[in-house]
C-alpha cells in the first residue's frame, strides 16, 4: 500500500507540475480544472498497473474512474474553451502580484495534487486489496456510483441547455434537478465517490478507502464547491428565495 502512494504521489506530482507550465504558456491558471478529473484517470491507469492487481473490483473502479474523469474534463474543457479565465483564479491573478507563479505552483496545482492523492485513497486501497470475484459491495457500489453518475451528468445537461437560452440570461435555475437540490451536479459528484468507498470495503483495511468520499464531501460542502457559488449570489434576493425552499444538496421536495 505504501508502495503504491508513493508512485501515485510521484505521478500527480509531475503530472500537475506539466499542467502548471501549460498554464503559465497559456496564461489561464483554470487550466487546473481540466486537468482535476483526467489526473485521476491518469494516476489510477499508473497505479493499477503497478500493483498488477487484476481482480473484478480492480477493473470496475478503474472503468467508473476513467468514466467519471474523462466526462467531468470534457464537460469543463467545452464549457470554458470559449470564455475569458474564470473570475477566481482572474482574481488571485491580480492579488498575488509578485508572487502569482509560485502561488500558482504550489496553492493551484501542487495543493489540488495532494487533495487528489487523499480522494484517491479507496482506488489504492482496493489496487492494494486481496478482492476477488464479484461481491455484494462491489455490486452496491457500483449501483451507488451509476446513481450519481445520473445524477450529474442531468444536473449538468439541464443547466448548459437553460443557460444556453438567451430568455433565461439573468434567471435562476430552478426546474428539472434543480427544483429537489440547490447543487443536484455536486450530489452527484459525491454520491459517485461515496460508491467507490462502498467497494473499498471489501478490500483488505477498507475502511481507509473512506477517506476519500469523506474528504470530497467535506471539500464540495465546506470549502470549494458550494460556499462559492452561495457566496456569488449572497446578494440576490430570488437566490435566497430559493435557497429557503430548496435543499443544498441532498435532493428534497421543495419546503413551502
Amino acid at each position: 500500500m505504501l508502495s503504491l502512494i508513493y508512485v501515485s504521489a510521484i505521478t500527480i506530482w509531475v503530472y500537475m507540475t506539466a499542467w502548471f507550465f501549460v498554464a503559465v504558456i497559456a496564461k489561464r491558471n483554470d487550466l487546473a480544472d481540466v486537468a482535476w478529473g483526467l489526473g485521476f484517470v491518469v494516476t489510477s491507469s499508473v497505479a493499477m498497473i503497478y500493483s498488477g492487481n487484476k481482480s473484478a473490483s480492480s477493473w470496475v473502479v478503474m472503468i467508473l474512474v476513467l468514466v467519471w474523469g474523462l466526462r467531468l474534463s470534457w464537460h469543463i474543457l467545452r464549457r470554458n474553451i470559449k470564455k475569458p479565465e474564470d473570475y477566481r483564479y482572474q482574481a488571485w491573478r491580480k492579488s498575488w502580484g509578485k508572487w502569482f507563479y509560485p502561488r500558482s505552483y504550489l496553492q493551484v496545482f501542487i495543493l489540488q495534487g495532494i487533495l487528489m492523492l487523499l480522494i484517491l485513497t479507496p482506488v489504492l486501497v482496493i489496487f492494494s486489496g486481496s478482492t476477488r470475484g464479484i461481491s455484494g459491495l462491489l455490486i452496491l457500489g457500483t449501483f451507488v456510483w451509476l446513481f450519481g453518475f445520473s445524477f450529474e451528468a442531468v444536473g449538468d445537461s439541464q443547466l448548459k441547455k437553460f443557460i444556453s437560452n438567451p430568455l433565461n440570461k439573468g434567471k435562476l435555475m430552478t426546474t428539472g434537478l434543480w427544483k429537489y437540490s440547490r447543487h443536484p451536479n455536486y450530489f452527484g459528484e459525491v454520491t459517485q465517490w461515496w460508491g467507490i468507498g462502498v467497494i473499498a470495503l471489501a478490500a483488505t483495511n477498507g475502511w481507509i478507502g473512506l477517506l476519500g468520499p469523506v474528504t470530497i464531501t467535506f471539500l464540495i460542502v465546506k470549502v470549494s464547491g458550494v460556499p462559492l457559488l452561495e457566496n456569488k449570489y449572497k446578494d440576490r434576493a430570488d437566490y435566497q428565495a430559493y435557497k429557503q425552499k430548496t435543499s443544498m444538496l441532498i435532493p428534497l421536495p421543495p419546503r413551502k
